[in-house]
């Protein structure tokens, strides 16, 4: 399926220069979500995966329904202060100054086999701090799931040692 029909570029967006991928219009046609949906979901059962993870928010927007689609739990990677329990953190750098991502300590038991779904690999940055989560409790990160991939920001470089599957690129 050609999903950039369903995707809607918006210009200047947040920013003069950025062209943004607005996913909502893809979410709006629920046939066309479902198919996208299905297609991470075949992915992962070839991965054998036992747990779905996604960073917030757009990373919920996947994950939830793939792992409702494979009756798999979905385990979700917040910022800091968002998480209840025990958790894990890392610090990872963003584009101007540095954030937090943190998981709860017992939300993933070593040896499984993960995916790490999100709506967009961009820079790669956001995956690279929640693979670091998943890894320190001893997960295993099997694959990484993207509705979008912007070739030009090369977020695969930081991603070499990690299969990726992407249903569509910019």
């Amino acid at each position: 399926m050609d999903y950039k029909k369903y995707i809607t570029v918006v210009e200047n967006y947040p920013k003069e220069g950025i062209r943004f991928k607005d996913i909502t219009t893809l979410m709006q046609n629920g046939d066309v979500y479902k198919k996208a949906i299905q297609e991470v979901a075949e992915y992962a059962k070839k991965k054998d995966v036992d747990v779905i993870v996604g960073p917030e928010a757009r990373g919920f927007i996947v994950g939830c329904p793939v792992s409702y689609e494979l009756n798999l739990g979905f385990v979700p990677v917040r910022k800091e202060g968002k998480l209840p329990r025990e958790v894990v953190r890392v610090d990872y750098g963003l584009e101007y100054g540095k954030d937090v991502l943190t998981i709860h300590k017992d939300a993933i038991k070593p040896g499984q086999k993960v995916l790490i779904t999100d709506d967009l690999l961009a820079t790669g940055g956001t995956i690279e701090a929640t693979i670091k989560l998943v890894e320190q409790l001893g997960g295993k990160v099997v694959g990484t799931a993207f509705l979008i991939e912007l070739t030009y920001l090369d977020g695969r470089q930081k991603l070499n040692n990690y299969d990726i599957f992407t249903l569509t690129q910019y």
